[in-house]
């Protein structure tokens, strides 16, 4: 009898299926819905590829992908989640991750943790991939931050060595200066380039584990630490020694200055390097960002990308076989060479690239902690008021008071300290 009705509801099931199949092409079975965010066109193509191949590997699975740039994918991500959702997104681990945990919105992945090893595989960004104790990343690729710098530039102006400390940084940009180069492009008005300079004079500064109470809320921002972050960048704005109306570009509107030989140095990270011209590859270097206090362990940012099945996937059956193909070795470098970063997998080759491997040495030597960057090691309403603030200080220096005040307000608002 129990056969019986078991075949019964089986039959029921398959014909429920196959008509809501042919009512519903999007949400059929067997079509996995992938949403990507991506900065340039080689990481659109790496994705692509890596897609390409799931689906050799998976013959029966159509795969639907939407390539979103990344700054418009961030704002978008939010309605995604909690309406009609993809069967998989990519995202970053952290403070980014654990704010959908936390809400309901990401699957909790722990499962294939235990059950493709990558307890083992991905050591050291699980903690970075857990909220609470349980896993809801599948990280992909990590990357250095760092300056990169045209060698050519440096050799002109008689820069003899990469420098290492902040005199022989301010000493290097006073050379270039008085030769007629910007020592220093940023692309201010994505306001998460300027983050990076707050992140690594903070950390060079005060050491990461101030910077972590920092992002936690738990710091105020009339603290005399926070003001010597701003106080110490002031004095390279003062110099001149940014590009001017840095606020007005973009980071695809400041690299061309290092790529013209306008501007020497940019400070950021090795995903860039994907999209470096032929012709200029030669001349880019790539060094860790100088020692400013030898008594501080020295701290790095080595964010980590990831991907997610939202909570209200429809097909998570082939989400889950996605995670699995991806999280390989073999596709974690192919990832990482695309997107101009370090596969997370520890399995995985080291990288051929120079400026990787310059980067893999980095975050292997660092002592003082790995950061995740500054708007996914903290909340996202204090990370954009941060942000903004960053952009006010650029705009004008002057009012360096009135932002760390307004800040400060903000703080208290949020984490009610």
């Amino acid at each position: 009898m129990q056969f019986k009705l078991r075949t019964v509801l089986v039959a029921v099931a398959l014909t429920a299926a196959t008509a809501a199949a042919s009512m519903a092409g999007s949400a059929q079975a067997g079509t996995l819905a992938i949403n990507v965010a991506f900065k340039g066109a080689s990481q659109r193509a790496v994705w692509q590829q890596v897609i390409d191949e799931f689906k050799k590997a998976h013959p029966g699975t159509d795969v639907n992908v939407s390539f979103i740039d990344e700054e418009a994918y961030k704002v978008q991500l939010p309605g995604w989640l909690s309406t009609v959702s993809p069967d998989i997104v990519n995202w970053h681990d952290g403070e980014r991750m654990a704010y959908y945990a936390q809400r309901g919105l990401f699957e909790d992945l722990s499962g294939d943790w235990s059950k493709n090893g990558w307890n083992n595989t991905y050591a050291s960004t699980k903690e970075a991939s857990s909220y609470k104790g349980k896993q809801y990343a599948a990280p992909t690729v990590y990357y250095s931050w760092g300056m990169f710098y045209r060698k050519d530039l440096f050799q002109k102006v008689g820069i003899a060595s990469e420098p290492k400390t902040w005199d022989e940084f301010l000493d290097a940009c006073k050379k270039l200066k008085a030769a007629g180069i910007s020592p220093i492009a940023v692309g201010g008005r994505d306001a998460w380039t300027l983050a990076g300079w707050f992140d690594y004079l903070d950390l060079r500064l005060n050491g990461n584990a101030f910077h972590q109470k920092l992002m936690a809320g738990e710091v105020p921002y009339t603290d005399p630490r926070v003001k010597k972050v701003y106080t110490t960048w002031k004095q390279l704005i003062d110099d001149g020694y940014f590009i001017d109306n840095s606020l007005s570009y973009d980071l695809d509107a400041a690299q061309p200055f290092l790529f013209q030989g306008k501007a020497a140095m940019m400070l950021m990270g090795t995903f860039i390097t994907g999209g470096f011209p032929a012709n200029v590859k030669p001349e880019m270097g790539y060094f860790q960002f100088p020692i400013i206090d030898p008594k501080v362990p020295t701290a790095e940012d080595g964010p980590v990308e990831s991907l997610h099945i939202p909570s209200k996937a429809k097909n998570k059956a082939d989400a889950h076989a996605f995670l699995a193909f991806v999280e390989t070795p073999e596709i974690g470098a192919q990832l990482a060479t695309g997107l101009g970063s370090l596969s997370a997998n520890s399995k995985s080759p080291e990288p051929d690239d120079p400026i990787s491997k310059i980067g893999f040495q980095i975050l292997a030597n660092t002592k003082g902690g790995i950061a995740q960057f500054y708007d996914r090691d903290m909340t996202k309403e204090m990370a954009d008021e941060g942000m903004k603030g960053m952009q006010q200080f650029i705009s004008d220096p002057s009012k360096l008071d009135e932002v760390l005040a307004q800040l400060e307000q903000t703080r208290q608002r949020i984490y009610k300290k």
